[in-house]
């Protein structure tokens, strides 16, 4: 698990590849990623969208933003933590995925990213 801290909000992320939905004759590398978002500061936050950097090693860079997480706008208190699974194909064995969460603090409506460390997409033949 990756994990990374800024502006109070931890960010921890696991992928795993999975075989049973990829496709490797037509070159389809599918995983899922599990996040796990902590609000470690002494407010509430919301998260209110997501920005992805999807890199495969073979294809141009994709970018993925949007509302929310997998439909949702989650508001956590302190101390609070929000997990959530998603998934993401690439063309290629080896790629990884970096961006950021764009968060709002409920009592001054101020606006801030948080990064989202990291994380390698490695098809698990590929790792031996």
């Amino acid at each position: 698990m990756i994990t990374a801290l800024s502006y109070g909000v931890k960010i921890s992320v696991e992928s795993i590849y999975r075989k049973d939905l990829s496709n490797t004759e037509n070159s389809i590398f599918f995983f899922n990623y599990r996040v796990e978002i902590v609000n470690t500061n002494n407010f509430d936050i919301q998260l209110l969208k997501r920005h992805w950097h999807i890199f495969d090693s073979l294809n141009p860079l994709r970018e993925v933003k949007g509302e929310g997480v997998v439909g949702e706008q989650p508001i956590l208190k302190p101390g609070q933590k929000h997990t959530y699974v998603s998934g993401c194909d690439i063309h290629s064995e080896i790629g990884f995925m970096t961006g950021y969460y764009s968060f709002i603090r409920i009592d001054t409506n101020e606006i801030f990213k948080v990064s989202i460390p990291r994380f390698q997409l490695i098809s698990t033949p590929k790792l031996n």
